[in-house]
């Protein structure tokens, strides 16, 4: 990273903006040109969860390639300056890789739903056998990111 003064290597401040965020963004390989898609997620342990439906072309490109990047950004608010280049954004994000291992067993995917859901809420739910063969369940374990953020205190 280029401008180290706003770089975030403290393990916790790194797992509070992972926690804190609500959309992760997912870069697949694709040609011609990189497939992006958002989605909620959860957050355990250096490992993001995700879900979606069990056919499309996510996981097709997942089945091709399972290397992903992705990204997780809080907008912390607008600064309004007196001219164009005085403005700025508050903003904390998180961008990465890791490689995405789809999950084939039911208890699998109730763990990973379990942990995605917590992310948003602290109700526990059950997910019938139906609902779990029409869902796709994976995770990304990071294997490499860079945390950046940009006036947070003002």
């Amino acid at each position: 990273m280029r401008r180290k003064d706003k770089a975030v290597t403290e393990t916790s401040e790194v797992e509070k903006i992972l926690r804190q965020g609500r959309v992760c963004q997912l870069a697949f390989a694709a040609a011609p040109v990189p497939y992006i898609v958002s989605l909620n997620y959860g957050y355990h342990d250096g490992t993001l969860y995700f879900h979606s439906a069990a056919e499309g072309r996510k996981l097709d490109l997942i089945k091709l390639n399972p290397e992903v990047a992705f990204t997780v950004a809080l907008d912390l608010g607008l600064i309004e300056g007196e001219t164009g280049c005085d403005w700025s954004i508050r903003f904390q994000s998180v961008v990465g890789s890791g490689k995405i291992t789809i999950f084939t067993s039911a208890e699998e995917k109730r763990q990973g739903l379990d942990l995605l859901m917590a992310h948003y809420t602290p109700e526990k739910f059950s997910y019938p056998d139906n609902m779990l063969q029409a869902t796709a369940v994976f995770k990304l374990k990071i294997s490499e990111m860079t945390v950046k953020q940009s006036r947070v205190n003002e």
